[in-house]
């Protein structure tokens, strides 16, 4: 990787920063005694509090005002906070079109230019929670359009052996945003709400404003990184993948060459060149797409992954500590100047720094490995925090073995869930619909986003503490997820993802319990090859069978490694009938403890389906049901007859489909390949 390389990463992942910084923003202007004042959340009479936030008459230790909260103060803090979700999941859905018809790199341009005015209208906002509402689904509206072109357009410039490093970035500049935010409007936050005028003087009018400028500095600051991504954007080259598809060559080699600091005749540029090409050719000839194909048979995988991990990604809970952790510290017992600024930039500090660690392992530990780990931690975290809590009333020490659970858990968040659900969805879907998959992903994220920033508040409020282990629950289901159903993709460039994710991944990820011999397809072969030997040495009774079965082993293998070679679908209920015949030409004695073998197999890797479970459904009942294995063992013997008197002109391939179609009794499907 060269510098410019770098530096086009790094700016393109600005993106994240202006997500950041509205999330960073939100946690301390909703705690501001002006902004809670002016949008009717909280009404004063003139009450004041020590610095311990109890109630006071001295003048002297007079610190905070007393706030009387209002019986729709959850409801409206979850429509404001929300709004701007709720934009992010339309910018999401526009980002499919913008980012085909206009290119990655304008759109993202577009996109700063729209945040900047949702910037703009927020901190002008009228005495309403529509206005500020309004604003934020603006601003929503750009973070989610960028969501999905980001990540994307790094990993469409990046070299694919760090292409997960610098797609990182993005998630990186996200929580640079957020400990910028709130830095900033912590120290907005002191000097406006500490010591304010008019404490222990009593108020006629309870809902009357007071100054606001804490708040409108806060959120009209936000036009400085989106004015700024905007400028530098602007110095940015085009995606070369979205060139090509543009019928713009020249330009794509120019702008390779200058990514790969080389002349445009070099060697490596041209073959990057090529690739593109071969890959945009082949978009072409199958045709335009669409979001129904994200579901076709072939690409539904990914999909469903994609989705699933940025809804287990909100579900962690993280969202509700960075937009609410002022108000969840002073729940656990800690005073204003600690829950307001002291705890969440340190919290924040932890978040932005974890990060550096997944930068690393995303590359050396795997994808996968990752949101293994980083599940398991998380949920014991949740449930940490929700223990200690609850003996706050024991001492201090209880409060800061706490507050510390949530830093453990933001911490485990940020370098494994945090940056791996962007990397990925950004690199396994192919140039024909790699928007569209990567907007179902962001889709997923702000929705269920906006489900949590709405429901948040109501939930502290009725669950206080409690609400740690609906997310622990939420962490354990994301364990399951991830060890069972996520396919790893380090290391591959985008053209291997697509022939590893298109391909049956049958032979490839099986592990060694199902054949001792296993390292390799030929090996595997050529150990039932000699098993078959050994029998036929041993009985020659048994010598056609043994040599028939060796055939449609050798058959079916041979089928499998063609398909995967060359990027051919197979469907689940294939596979299924493979391991039937494989299984039906050994020993029935065997029969249950490969089975089970094979459901470790399938569990460890997700290996040989595109639906799982329904195939380790159909391996339990065979394992179970002794009837299954006979019959499977009769319909062998009746295949081993049939195979005597067929011509030698059938070849392997033909005997796999009459075999297949002899053990489809009860089945609507053949071998379809």
């Amino acid at each position: 990787m060269n510098s410019f390389q770098f530096l086009v990463a790094l700016t393109a992942s600005f993106g994240g920063l202006l997500f950041g910084y509205e999330v960073g923003v939100m946690n301390v202007v909703l705690v501001m005694d002006a902004f809670r004042i002016f949008f009717k959340f909280h009404s004063w009479n003139g009450d004041a509090l020590d610095e311990n936030g109890k109630d006071t008459t001295d003048k002297a230790k007079m610190m905070y005002r007393k706030l009387t909260e209002a019986d729709n103060k959850a409801t409206l803090e979850g429509i404001i906070t929300s709004s701007f979700v709720l934009g992010a999941l339309c910018g999401a859905l526009m980002a499919t079109y913008l980012g085909e018809k206009y290119g990655r790199q304008r759109t993202i341009m577009i996109g700063a230019c729209i945040f900047t005015c949702g910037a703009i209208i927020q901190g002008l906002s009228a005495r309403s929670w529509i206005m500020i509402a309004i604003g934020r689904l603006i601003t929503g509206l750009s973070i989610g359009c960028n969501g999905v072109l980001c990540p994307t357009y790094i990993s469409e410039v990046a070299p694919a052996k760090i292409r997960g490093t610098l797609s990182s970035c993005y998630q990186l500049m996200t929580t640079f945003g957020i400990i910028v935010a709130a830095i900033i409007n912590s120290i907005v936050w002191y000097y406006t709400n500490s010591s304010p005028e008019g404490l222990g003087i009593k108020r006629d009018n309870i809902w009357g404003e007071v100054a606001n400028f804490e708040w409108r500095f806060a959120l009209l600051f936000q036009i400085i990184p989106g004015l700024g991504l905007a400028i530098l954007m602007s110095f940015l080259p085009k995606s070369p993948r979205w060139l090509c598809s543009k019928d713009r060559d020249e330009e794509a080699v120019e702008v390779l060459a200058k990514l790969n600091a080389a002349s445009t005749s070099d060697e490596l540029v041209q073959s990057e060149l090529k690739a593109i090409q071969e890959d945009v050719a082949a978009t072409r000839a199958a045709g335009s797409s669409s979001f129904g194909e994200l579901f076709s048979p072939v690409i539904r995988r990914r999909t469903f992954i994609t989705f699933l991990m940025q809804l287990f990604q909100q579900w962690t809970g993280i969202n509700v500590i960075m937009y609410y952790q002022s108000q969840i510290y002073d729940e656990i017992g800690f005073s204003k100047f600690m829950s307001t600024v002291v705890l969440p930039i340190i919290n924040n500090f932890v978040n932005f720094v974890s990060t550096f660690p997944g930068m690393w392992g995303i590359e050396k530990l795997g994808r996968k490995t990752l949101l293994v780990v980083g599940a398991l931690m998380m949920m014991v975290f949740h449930i940490s925090t929700w223990a200690c809590s609850t003996q706050t009333h024991n001492g201090k020490l209880w409060q800061y073995l706490a507050v510390a659970s949530v830093f453990l858990f933001v911490f485990s968040f940020a370098w494994t869930w945090g940056p791996v659900p962007w990397v990925y969805q950004a690199e396994v879907f192919p140039l024909r619909v790699r928007v569209k998959g990567s907007a179902v992903g962001t889709v997923s994220n702000f929705l269920n986003n906006w489900i949590i920033a709405f429901v948040g508040p109501a939930l502290m409020k009725a669950w206080s503490t409690r609400t740690f282990l609906l997310f622990a629950a939420a962490c354990l289901l994301a364990w399951i997820y991830s060890q069972f159903y996520v396919i790893e993709c380090k290391g591959l460039s985008i053209d291997e993802m697509d022939a590893k994710m298109a391909a049956a991944k049958i032979i490839d990820q099986m592990c060694p319990n199902f054949c001792p011999c296993y390292k390799s397809n030929k090996q595997w072969i050529s150990h039932c090859n000699n098993d078959n030997s050994n029998s036929n040495n041993n009985n020659s009774n048994n010598s056609n069978s043994n040599n028939s079965y060796s055939n449609i082993n050798n058959s079916i293998f041979s089928i499998v490694s063609n398909s995967i070679e060359n990027n051919v679908y197979i469907d689940s209920s294939v596979c299924e009938k493979m391991f039937n015949f494989l299984l039906g030409g050994r020993s029935i004695n065997n029969s249950t403890r490969e089975w089970k073998d094979l459901f470790k197999c399938q569990m460890k890797s997700g290996a040989y389906s595109d639906t799982p479970f329904l195939v380790v459904t159909a391996a339990l009942l065979q394992s179970i049901i002794p009837i299954a294995i006979g019959q499977q063992w009769s319909l062998f013997n009746r295949f081993k007859s049939n195979r005597t008197t067929t011509t030698k002109s059938v070849n392997a391939e033909e005997t796999v489909r009459q075999a297949s179609r002899a053990s489809a009794t009860n089945e609507d499907h053949n071998f379809v390949f």
